[in-house]
């Protein structure tokens, strides 16, 4: 439906610049969660193909992660 009035046009382009600046964000922070785990998850991976234990998957993948989170601060 075209807005009459130029109050309904610049409301949608208002609208849509916010929404993509929400979208921008949400995009980055994936991005970020998942270069922080990926790498964890690998590490993991090779684990339990290498021992086919769970438990010392899920160690690895914590202590991939831990010192992932010392790295960056």
């Amino acid at each position: 439906m075209l807005a009459i009035n130029g109050l309904g046009f610049a409301f949608d382009i208002i609208v849509l610049l916010m929404l993509l600046v929400i979208g921008i964000v949400v995009i980055v922070i994936i991005a970020k969660v998942l270069l922080f785990i990926l790498p964890a998850a690998i590490i993991a991976a090779v684990v339990y193909f290498l021992t086919s234990n769970l438990f010392w998957a899920g160690v690895a993948f914590l202590v991939v992660a831990f010192l992932s989170l010392i790295k960056r601060k």
